[in-house]
């Protein structure tokens, strides 16, 4: 008899992991769940939700007729994943931790302790898809690609994984759309399946943001001006403001200082100077100083394991956006890209992700973006 292909599938605790879960065993796989800690700091505290996280998958497992076993990889997140975390803030850039768990926790921590389970592949409940190239020059390669639920496609925050890991992934819901899964959890009578979906990452929580990075960052209030130099009110350091912030900046009440009517357009946060600790400010969605024509990114990360040709490729600049076209270009250890429509508040920090269709090609963490 053909001895059953094991799957050691991520179980969050949340309904897309435990219908993936329940999917696999559907689909003829021995699976075994994994439950992941991976922060401990504030485990007793009302943000952290991992205590029920964990109840959760262990009666999620139960009802789908899976083992499931708790591992903790508190440490390698925190010196992985959440010490760039601060590192970036504290130099003024906007960092995605989802990205860099992804590529340092889920898919290797956890791919290796699957493995030194006998693991033969490891799933999660992202939405994406991974397919092997079957004919071609490409042949036996792996590529990313898009969920079919557009509105829940996740490829963005897998751009850094590579071929030895998306060979031995599996994404059970690439091609379901959300509403559907949450029917299958009804219908198979999880006890989660009216859950909340996360948001965030659990280190933050629920709480202010701003009240979490108090406890870690050192920082030192300045000046908040115009881009015509005039001083407008002061910021409360530099890591607290991403570019194109509009909510919590203080300037509410303050007409314009650029023109002599006043204008009742909201502030912006543009830009930051780091060196001098001045935060710039702007009025109106689209001042030329939150319009960027191109960008520059490094820490690149290419799925195939090369950059694809120089050409016109499409673009994610930040997650909750549609695929822009850009003109795309490696130079020397950095990324190129120039975008025919302006894009608005590219970030330094963020994940600059190219695609090709349906295909994540990788990407690299934005460092510049010019008019």
């Amino acid at each position: 008899m053909t001895r059953r292909k094991k799957v050691v599938i991520g179980m969050s605790g949340g309904v897309d992991s435990s219908v993936s879960a329940w999917l696999l065993k559907e689909q003829g796989y021995e699976v075994i769940g994994l439950f992941m800690k991976n922060w401990e700091d504030d485990d007793d505290s009302e943000y952290c939700s991992t205590r029920q996280d964990w109840i959760d998958a262990a009666s999620v497992a139960d009802v789908v007729g899976v083992d499931i076993e708790a591992v903790n990889f508190a440490s390698e997140y925190k010196d992985r994943v959440f010490a760039e975390f601060l590192r970036e803030y504290q130099a003024g850039r906007t960092p995605n931790p989802d990205v860099l768990c992804n590529a340092e926790i889920k898919f290797k921590a956890f791919l290796d302790h699957a493995m030194h389970l006998g693991a033969d592949l490891i799933a999660t409940g992202h939405y994406a898809r991974v397919r092997e190239v079957t004919s071609g020059p490409d042949a036996g390669r792996f590529q990313l690609l898009k969920a079919l639920d557009a509105s829940k496609d996740q490829s963005y925050f897998l751009h850094r994984l590579n071929q030895a890991q998306l060979s031995k992934t599996l994404f059970p819901l690439g091609e379901i759309q959300k509403t559907e899964v949450r029917r299958i959890a009804e219908r198979i009578g999880l006890p989660n399946a009216k859950k909340k979906d996360s948001t965030g990452i659990c280190f933050i929580g629920e709480r202010p943001f701003r009240d979490f990075l108090n406890r870690y960052l050192s920082y030192q209030p300045g000046p908040m001006k115009t881009p015509d130099g005039t001083t407008v009110g002061s910021h409360v350091g530099l890591s607290f403001y991403t570019l194109g912030q509009r909510k919590g900046i203080g300037l509410g009440g303050i007409k314009s200082y650029q023109n002599a009517e006043g204008s009742s357009d909201a502030w912006y946060v543009a830009r930051k100077d780091v060196e001098n600790n001045t935060l710039y400010v702007v009025q109106g969605h689209d001042h030329p100083w939150l319009l960027s024509s191109s960008l520059t990114a490094n820490q690149l990360s290419w799925i195939a394991g090369e950059p694809p040709a120089a050409g016109r490729l499409h673009a994610k600049t930040r997650y909750r956006q549609p695929d822009v076209a850009c003109d795309a270009a490696e130079i020397s250890d950095d990324l190129a890209l120039y975008f025919p429509e302006p894009q608005w508040a590219v970030t330094p920090g963020q994940s600059a992700v190219l695609y090709d269709g349906d295909i994540c090609l990788g990407g690299g963490i934005i460092h510049h973006a010019a008019a």
